[in-house]
């Protein structure tokens, strides 16, 4: 057996992220929002950074990119960052810096009971039933577990059960959903016993549509049984919809503004996201005071980093500023006659126009929003969207716009005789649109459309 040692030379190529790219790339990826969190966050972690005002005030363009160029800068003037943040004193403050605290569900509640008279036990034992409500408003602990927890009579938790099932939303407080929905029916005075027996016995003969079953029954006809299905189906089966739980809020902060001026489209990135930043020249003296070296490397790493920052942030708007001006030549028509002259876009279309990398184009487009001339905010992502190949082979045709169409023959259909998936085909292949019958499943399910044998009335 022969064992040979040797050295050998061989090159490969390796991506190695840099911290600067990093930075550049998480920023890049984060909505307007998150960024003004991020960047608020950072402000409070890094001393060297800081919140001004600036007037009048050159911008400095070149690349700075270490402690020792910074310092260059520092000596001439403060290296600030403008347009950013808050306005001057005469300016008109954003409305996103007076963003007000979520009333929660609870906090709802406990103001009515507090408006109430009565045994202070009985609204006590109902303050409780409140803190015990589940995420969709239902309370899930028995009257029995009360009784024994609370060391209180079953005749108050039940008055107290009673006060709690007559506060709004309506359905509050009930231990079920056939409970939530007879307190609904309750609360609007339907007095016709037919409709509380189908929500106690037939809710799942009703939510499969067999509405023949259902008369045979209650010894009623069809249609009746059809009117009853349509109340039942109105009412909320989770009433703390709407409220706020405990869940994250997003705030919808425009990236950039899309306003037309004499024919002519104008971008402007929102100056309002972040507080304008600027860099301490304050540092600098502990830079040349050489006999604190430990000092002097901490404000190194913390210069290099706020300049880090500072440049990524510069990037972020740069690259979404050119991503918008490549979307809005491709879209011009929908900016100027609306949606339904929005055209079939792709990120791989965007990307080689502007010869980035798709992922790129990805961050740049993630959870950010753009306000165009009527003040409408709308996702940037959704002027993205697929289109399919005309019968003609003309122009593609945007899947929004077979969706369209799709919506606007159910909503003429004759409703004793809805249409088939397979005639909706038909009928958008005569007009052009080449489509299968499974697309049309596909998109009549995405527009929340029930199939043709769930839409029948009598």
């Amino acid at each position: 057996m022969n064992i040979n040692f040797g050295l050998n030379l061989a090159q490969e190529q390796k991506l190695i992220m840099t911290q600067e790219m990093q930075m550049s790339v998480k920023l890049l990826q984060m909505s307007a929002y998150e960024l003004g969190q991020y960047v608020n966050k950072e402000m409070q972690e890094n001393p060297v950074l800081e919140e001004k005002e600036i007037q009048n005030h050159k911008k400095n363009n070149n690349d700075v990119s270490d402690y020792k160029e910074i310092i260059k800068y520092l000596e001439k003037d403060d290296y600030k960052i403008r347009n950013y943040g808050a306005k001057g004193e005469n300016e008109e403050i954003s409305p996103f810096y007076y963003i007000a605290e979520e009333k929660s569900l609870k906090d709802y509640l406990k103001e009515q009971i507090g408006e109430l008279s009565g045994s202070d036990e009985v609204l006590d034992i109902c303050k409780y039933m409140v803190e015990s409500l589940d995420a969709k408003g239902y309370l899930p602990v028995s009257i029995c577990d009360i009784c024994m927890e609370l060391v209180v009579s079953n005749e108050n938790a039940e008055r107290a059960l009673k006060i709690l099932q007559s506060l709004e939303p309506q359905g509050i407080g009930a231990r079920d959903l056939k409970e939530c929905l007879t307190i609904q029916l309750y609360h609007l005075g339907i007095e016709d016993q037919n409709i509380y027996k189908i929500v106690e016995d037939y809710l799942q003969l009703l939510a499969e549509n067999k509405y023949n079953a259902i008369a045979k029954e209650l010894k009623v006809t069809t249609s009746e049984v059809q009117k009853y299905a349509d109340i039942i189906k109105a009412l909320e089966p989770k009433p703390s919809r709407g409220f706020y739980t405990g869940e994250t809020v997003k705030y919808v902060v425009p990236d950039a503004y899309i306003n037309k001026f004499d024919d002519e489209y104008f971008i402007s990135m929102n100056e309002d996201v972040l507080p304008k930043l600027n860099i301490n020249s304050l540092y600098k003296e502990i830079i040349k005071n050489e006999n604190d070296v430990e000092a002097v490397e901490y404000v190194k790493e913390k210069l290099n980093s706020a300049m880090f920052l500072i440049k990524s942030i510069e990037q972020r708007k740069s690259t979404v500023y050119r991503v918008l001006e490549e979307i809005l030549s491709v879209q011009k028509e929908y900016f100027n006659k609306g949606t339904e002259y929005l055209k079939p876009m792709t990120l791989k279309e965007i990307a080689g126009n502007l010869e980035m990398h798709e992922s790129t184009i990805s961050r740049a487009i993630r959870e950010k929003y753009v306000s165009i001339n009527n003040g409408k905010v709308i996702k940037i992502k959704d002027l993205f969207i697929n289109g399919i190949m005309s019968a003609a082979g003309g122009e593609d045709i945007s899947t929004d716009n077979i969706k369209k169409a799709i919506k606007e023959m159910v909503d003429k259909e004759d409703h004793k005789k809805p249409l088939s998936d397979q005639t909706i085909c038909n009928r958008l292949n005569a007009e052009g649109m080449n489509i299968s019958r499974r697309t049309v499943a596909k998109y009549r399910e995405e527009l929340q459309i029930k199939s043709s044998t769930k839409r029948k009335r009598f």
